[in-house]
């Protein structure tokens, strides 16, 4: 079985060096933590010798969200933390980051936490969207 994993996605014009520090900011405007990061690109490289672009997942959490969610479902425990994705998609010359962050509202399927998955991805939302309107 497949499930469709919409992402709340935006594209900024710069550097992931440069836009990750404005997204943390953006993510904890919206009561977001960073739990933690991952550094795709240097993980292959040393582990398999493979060149990337560059590509960062943070691992995002915001506690009252993530307590109402486990309060009333102890399976979304397998969700937390909520995955933002870097990934650097221009060149040298003009840089893009695509900003992208699953919508939990696909993820989170029980009728039980519906309100709380809807206030999650609005507030992804509402965090690229202000990344995006800085850009």
């Amino acid at each position: 079985m497949t499930r469709d994993v919409s992402p709340i996605t935006v594209t900024i014009p710069a550097t992931i060096e440069d836009v990750e520090p404005r997204l943390r900011a953006a993510l904890g405007a919206e009561g977001f933590g960073v739990l933690t990061e991952i550094d795709v690109a240097a993980t292959l490289r040393e582990k398999i010798g493979v060149e990337r672009p560059p590509m960062k997942i943070l691992g995002a959490c915001n506690p009252k969200l993530a307590n109402q969610a486990l309060t009333l479902d102890p399976a979304a425990s397998l969700l937390i933390p909520c995955n933002v994705v870097m990934e650097s998609i221009g060149s040298e010359q003009q840089p893009l980051t695509r900003i992208s962050a699953v919508d939990p509202q696909t993820l989170l399927t029980n009728p039980k936490v519906a309100d709380m998955a809807s206030d999650a991805a609005a507030s992804l939302q509402k965090s690229l969207d202000t990344l995006a309107a800085e850009a």
